[in-house]
């Protein structure tokens, strides 16, 4: 469906143009999600940031997930965590995905706090949605710090997820719900995991792009 995630990134801008009136706010969850939303952002001339949640995994299951946590505490928890799962070993696995939230606000944001998000229109984006539950905690941190409007935009999901994040978003964008869908990747006909290093790289484009921009107003003037 989608060549790699910048392919992904143009054609769901295309998806979100009718939200570019509402000088929206692009937070994208890394890592996988930034290059996505750095092509939104680019076409909706919109703010970007980067939001940092981080799945709750199980102990003999890493890839698997009972719920998530996002960067200022907001948790989502699936109903049933507590059938497989102690109180203590929840705690213990919240607070080794802090500390990582903690490394990846400074690492891949500078330690710089999120963008005011009071009364803005936020558009939450990543490259896709398997469970739900990293989104879910980002629209609970949304809600906590006031978001005028929390619209969830991602190139593919499953239609029950879909559903699900529906009932606590203001809007979802999907491009494509498979009938059988697995895993994020089967979208993707380049899909790898993405390093922080690749993140900061796309970062440092980002700027260096809107600083040539800048540059060439500068040297027209606004009336050229």
């Amino acid at each position: 469906m989608f060549k790699n995630r910048k392919d992904a990134g143009e054609q769901l801008a295309q998806a979100l143009e009718r939200y570019k009136a509402e000088n929206p706010l692009i937070l994208a969850i890394p890592r996988g999600g930034v290059e996505v939303g750095l092509q939104v952002s680019k076409k909706l001339g919109a703010d970007f940031s980067l939001i940092i949640a981080r799945k709750l995994p199980f102990p003999d299951n890493p890839e698997a997930g009972f719920g998530a946590i996002a960067e200022n505490g907001s948790t989502f928890i699936f109903e049933n965590a507590g059938y497989w799962l102690t109180g203590e070993t929840i705690e213990h696995i919240k607070q080794e995905q802090i500390a990582e939230i903690e490394r990846r606000v400074n690492a891949l944001r500078g330690g710089n706090p999120l963008p005011d998000l009071a009364g803005r229109t936020v558009i939450l984006i990543d490259d896709g949605i398997a469970m739900g539950s990293t989104m879910r905690a980002a629209i609970e941190l949304c809600r906590n710090r006031k978001a005028g409007k929390v619209v969830v935009a991602v190139p593919v999901t499953g239609r029950e997820t879909a559903d699900a994040i529906a009932k606590e978003a203001d809007e979802v964008v999907v491009l494509e719900i498979p009938v059988y869908f697995r895993a994020v990747a089967q979208a993707y006909e380049n899909w790898y995991d993405v390093s922080d290093e690749e993140v900061l790289d796309l970062l440092r484009e980002r700027i260096s792009e809107k600083e040539t921009k800048e540059h060439e107003f500068d040297q027209s003037g606004p009336g050229t």
